[in-house]
């Protein structure tokens, strides 16, 4: 794995601590990096809490109150997106704010900005190396952002540029899941196909699409595709 940050290695040590949650739908992924960062007295990481969906995300945070939250976007329940919309009021806390660094597998700009207009403080992608995640981790604590390279330009763009597209108002309506059911709805994937690639059930997909139909006021997937086409979701 190759890193995307620079590890400067003045945080290292246990002379300075964090405490982290971490948020992300594999188990075997948040096992991970628990022994890759978490080895408290080589790292000043304490992992004090970890979640699997949104609502137990909102519990953990609420009762931990960590100082720093490793998100990943794409959880049940509505994405790191509806995590950090519902802890809007510990980001903002004048006293020991709750920050947000986003880590995960995806590189989409969609991703990216939907998260750092969330409040997210940064996002690296799961490439990165354990030493350049804990480095991460505090720069993030400190107040600053941090991004994986590639990923800086584009976010540079959209909040930069006095030429950035505005807010598509309908693509805010759906949920993080809700759009990548329309994505892979809008490539031709079959229900069944969908279901097994997002690891849910063929009825939840359906759910999901009479959701994403009702919310776009469109009457079949179609119509969907055309849509996203327009969008260049596709």
């Amino acid at each position: 794995m190759n890193g995307t940050t620079e590890a400067t290695g003045s945080h290292e040590g246990p002379e300075r601590r964090v405490r982290v949650v971490l948020v992300d739908d594999h188990r075997m992924f948040r096992t991970g990096v628990q022994a890759e960062i978490g080895r408290t007295e080589e790292t000043g990481v304490e992992v004090i809490g970890e979640a699997a969906d949104v609502d137990q995300a909102v519990t953990v945070i609420t009762a931990t109150r960590p100082e720093v939250v490793l998100l990943d976007v794409h959880l049940p329940g509505g994405g790191g997106v509806e995590v950090l919309r519902r802890c809007a009021p510990f980001m903002g806390a004048v006293e020991n704010p709750v920050r947000f660094l986003a880590l995960s597998v995806s590189d989409a700009a969609e991703d990216v900005i939907g998260v750092i207009r969330g409040g997210a403080r940064g996002y690296v992608t799961k490439t990165i190396t354990g030493a350049d995640l804990v480095d991460s981790v505090f720069r993030v604590q400190d107040g600053d952002a941090v991004f994986s390279p590639r990923l800086a330009g584009f976010v540079l763009d959209a909040f930069a540029s006095t030429d950035a597209p505005p807010v598509d108002e309908d693509l805010d309506r759906l949920t993080q899941r809700e759009r990548e059911v329309l994505r892979l709805i809008a490539r031709g994937y079959a229900y069944k196909e969908i279901a097994k690639q997002l690891f849910i059930s063929v009825k939840t997909v359906e759910s999901h699409v009479s959701a994403v139909l009702r919310k776009l006021q469109l009457s079949n997937r179609h119509e969907l595709t055309r849509w996203a086409t327009a969008r260049r979701l596709v």
